[in-house]
């Protein structure tokens, strides 16, 4: 995805506040997922919710008001977990400005019990694209 810093994403010091990642993050792994074919409307149709159980920022340069920043989501783990990288770049320029990662378990919706394998259909989604 790609967005701009705008005002009421800054803090006092003029960057983007921390707590706006979170959001950025979740709009880029929305769309790997879409990708992929297993949206959030699909993940509950196949039975399971997927709650972030870690989300790791390293923070290498602000993001600046009006700075255009594309966001690259890459899945590192399916099987057991979900496990998905996060790059923030410069668009101009291509300059690293933030790396992340964020962990989801699969969640049973009826029971909510946390299951260690991930759902077929999961799998069947992500091998349908290597």
């Amino acid at each position: 995805i790609t967005f701009t810093a705008q005002f009421g994403d800054l803090d006092p010091m003029q960057v983007m506040w921390h707590g706006h990642y979170a959001r950025v993050l979740e709009q880029a792994r929305d769309a790997l997922m879409e990708k992929i074919g297993y949206s959030y409307p699909q993940m509950r149709a196949s039975g399971y919710m997927w709650p972030i159980v870690e989300l790791q920022l390293k923070y290498v340069k602000p993001i600046r008001l009006g700075q255009h920043v594309r966001v690259e989501a890459s899945l590192l783990e399916y099987r057991n977990r979900l496990k998905i990288a996060y790059r923030c770049l410069d668009e101009a320029n291509g300059e690293l400005l933030t790396k992340s990662h964020s962990v989801q378990v699969a969640v049973s919706l009826a029971r909510h019990e946390l299951h260690l394998d991930s759902p077929p259909e999961l799998i069947k989604c992500v091998e349908a694209l290597l």
